[in-house]
């Protein structure tokens, strides 16, 4: 067989690969979404959680549990988690540190600085749009974060790990920050900026899911759309111009859908830790990094690591539930730790 066809068929191989990898999380995704369903301190017999599904099922107080507790929290979980499971792997992409996500370059934490001066020095809870306030300030903190990272990484002699440090100084700032504004809120005002600092995947109706549906849906098929430009990045800025790639557009543009895609998420949900670091990493470690596939492959694997967190949170010590964002940071900063040293340890 000549090198030509050695090298077609471990292509095709390594295609098929990723495919039946994709097939394979989307089936467990599948099962999660069922064993949420089922799962929970009410106890029922699947047939009628099913029923309940479509309100058909016999007792109407199944039919409450299903359509208005534990649908909107799997749905919820679905979208968020693929939020931010495709926006690591995007930031990852465009900053060239394995190591970046939402949460370790610290816009998450300026999103939730920017709720918590929305509610509170804005008063946003007692406004007719105050949601929307909300997400705007988040925006509007993110983003102020992703500048800060992006003049820090077009400075040559910042590396991938210092620019992860000085994320780590960024998110210590805004954590500070949300105290101190804490300090100064009225009760009212930090019963409802708890649920930001914690993360809930409880408190979201249908018409706030689906605004958030829509953002990662668009933004989702964006990246989807230009994956060949991530792949040209891998090669290094050079060969990415060479290949007609507006690298400065690119990382400009991608970083504010990134920011953006991360604050609507935060904005309704709080603050969830990791799943921006981790999701892209378990994919990659199967399809590697061809952007073909690791972006699709993020977002269902974000998916299904905050719906498994939250049926976790869920099943723990029931009928408590706990925060699923402190069941995220317990998951993620293991394999933070292992990926910052083991990084180190090549580099040296």
């Amino acid at each position: 067989m000549s090198n030509r066809a050695k090298s077609g068929a471990v292509s095709i191989n390594s295609k098929r690969k990723n495919v039946m990898f994709l097939l394979l999380l989307f089936v467990l995704l599948i099962i999660a979404v069922v064993i949420s369903l089922w799962a929970g301190s009410y106890s029922t017999t699947f047939k009628d959680i099913i029923q309940g599904v479509f309100n058909k099922a016999p007792d109407d107080k199944i039919n409450a549990v299903v359509r208005k507790v534990r649908l909107p929290r799997i749905f919820t979980a679905l979208v968020a988690g693929a939020g931010l499971g495709v926006s690591g792997c995007i930031l990852q992409a465009i900053l060239n540190n394995p190591l970046a996500s939402a949460s370790t370059l610290g816009v998450s934490q300026g999103a939730v600085f920017g709720a918590a001066f929305a509610i509170i020095g804005l008063g946003a809870n007692s406004l007719k749009h105050g949601s929307f306030l909300i997400t705007i300030c988040s925006f509007g903190a993110s983003m102020g974060v992703a500048l800060v990272i992006m003049g820090l990484a077009k400075l040559k002699q910042i590396t991938p790990e210092s620019i992860v440090l000085a994320g780590v100084a960024i998110s210590s700032l805004f954590t500070g920050a949300t105290t101190l504004l804490q300090y100064f809120a009225d009760e009212v005002q930090l019963t409802s900026l708890v649920f930001w600092t914690f993360g809930d995947l409880g408190s979201t109706n249908w018409k706030q899911i689906r605004l958030m549906a829509i953002v990662v849906f668009i933004i989702s098929i964006y990246f989807i759309i230009h994956r060949w430009d991530f792949n040209a990045l891998l090669s290094g800025k050079e060969t990415a111009i060479s290949l007609g790639v507006n690298v400065k557009k690119t990382t400009i543009i991608n970083m504010i859908l990134c920011c953006f895609m991360a604050s609507t998420v935060v904005s309704y949900i709080g603050l969830i830790n990791f799943i921006g670091l981790v999701a892209p990493h378990m994919v990659r470690m199967v399809v590697g990094n061809n952007y073909v596939y690791l972006i699709p492959g993020s977002i269902l694997a974000g998916s299904l690591l905050l719906l498994l967190g939250d049926l976790l949170s869920r099943m723990v010590i029931s009928p408590v539930i706990l925060p699923i964002g402190a069941i995220t940071s317990f998951l993620g900063a293991p394999l933070f730790l292992y990926l910052l040293f083991r990084r180190g340890g090549n580099n040296a």
